[in-house]
């Protein structure tokens, strides 16, 4: 768990930097930063589905089947009504919020856009993995890193609610590293490939959605095509 303990450390110091000192900036600075942000995350979508299809095995079908079978599961679920819900419930606790799903809050919008920006993306499972089961957690100092400059960028704009993105990382990224041992048995790197095309699209539709606001993207409610590329992979290797 060290890596995720680093990792959580960086988010909760780069949400509160951003928080203490982003309310000084000027508007149009924590727009600009925004927007740096959303074309940097939109840069790393298009290079992880890249990375993902140039694995030899790799079958785009796969991928695209998942985003739709993904999609309409999370539709379902309301995955994001649910995340939400979550940031609703810890603004009214902590920042005096009125408990209501409001459209166009910054300190939902912040909890749900930095949840899933550091969760989503092979970094976080390969990181997970690597340190559950060698200890080695070199990969998820990286993405700590990343995630603090990510995560004082985000709370400069959107507020406190970047700061509880870092329970989520905890709960969901700590969960894969405690369960490396089980998931590495099933993990090849054909799966992986086929997560990172997933996740790269996933960010993207981050970057599109609330980062740039150029289209409405309910980007949490497709989350369970990370789980359904793997499981579709297995099918395959099965039925061929």
């Amino acid at each position: 768990m060290t890596g995720t303990w680093i990792n959580v450390a960086t988010v909760l110091m780069g949400s509160l930097l951003g928080w203490a000192f982003g309310a000084r900036l000027p508007e149009r600075v924590r727009q600009t930063v925004t927007t740096v942000l959303g074309l940097f995350t939109f840069l790393l979508g298009v290079s992880l589905f890249m990375e993902g299809i140039e694995d030899p095995s790799e079958n785009l079908l796969i991928p695209l089947i998942s985003l739709l079978v993904g999609a309409l599961i999370g539709e379902r679920l309301g995955i994001e009504r649910w995340m939400q819900a979550i940031g609703a419930k810890l603004e009214a606790r902590f920042a005096g919020g009125s408990g209501e799903i409001v459209e166009g809050n910054h300190f939902i919008r912040g909890f749900v856009t930095a949840s899933l920006l550091f969760c989503v993306g092979p970094m976080t499972i390969i990181g997970a993995i690597q340190d559950g089961l060698t200890g080695d957690f070199q990969l998820l100092a990286i993405k700590s890193v990343m995630d603090g400059f990510a995560s004082l960028a985000l709370a400069s704009s959107f507020g406190v609610g970047v700061l509880f993105s870092a329970l989520i990382v905890l709960f969901y990224q700590g969960g894969l590293t405690l369960a490396a041992a089980q998931v590495q048995a099933f993990v090849s790197p054909h799966m992986l490939a086929e997560i990172s095309v997933v996740g790269g699209v996933l960010l993207l539709a981050l970057a599109i959605g609330p980062l740039l606001e150029l289209k409405t993207i309910r980007t949490a409610n497709m989350l369970p095509a990370l789980l359904v590329a793997p499981l579709l992979v297995i099918l395959l290797s099965i039925l061929i």
